[in-house]
């Protein structure tokens, strides 16, 4: 659930950019007890996909894994994308753009 207000707090705060309009050419959703996915386009080129799903539920070791990705065009023209797993291994983040972690 944290993930879904996390989600519609992106959303709103992209909605209240005022340089242009911008319109929704994709939204879909499906949440369910044990999972969910969303995913959505603008027309500013900003679009985002995400999937989690729950393990374990209802024990002491109950934890969701979420995989996504999201992608936008930067104030420097160049457009950017993200994809990423989230588990019991923390954030991790890929994108050509970012650094890499020097192997151990």
């Amino acid at each position: 659930m944290k993930f879904l207000i996390v989600f519609v707090a992106l959303f709103a705060l992209a909605l209240a950019a005022p340089a242009e309009e911008v319109s929704i050419l994709k939204s879909e959703s499906d949440v369910g007890p044990d999972s969910y996915k969303y995913i959505y386009e603008t027309s500013n080129g900003i679009s985002a996909a995400e999937q989690g799903v729950l393990h374990k539920a209802g024990t002491e070791n109950e934890a969701i894994s979420v995989q996504g990705s999201y992608k936008f065009v930067g104030d420097d023209g160049v457009t950017y994308e993200v994809s990423y797993i989230a588990d019991e291994n923390g954030f991790q983040p890929q994108g050509a753009h970012l650094p890499v972690a020097p192997e151990a």
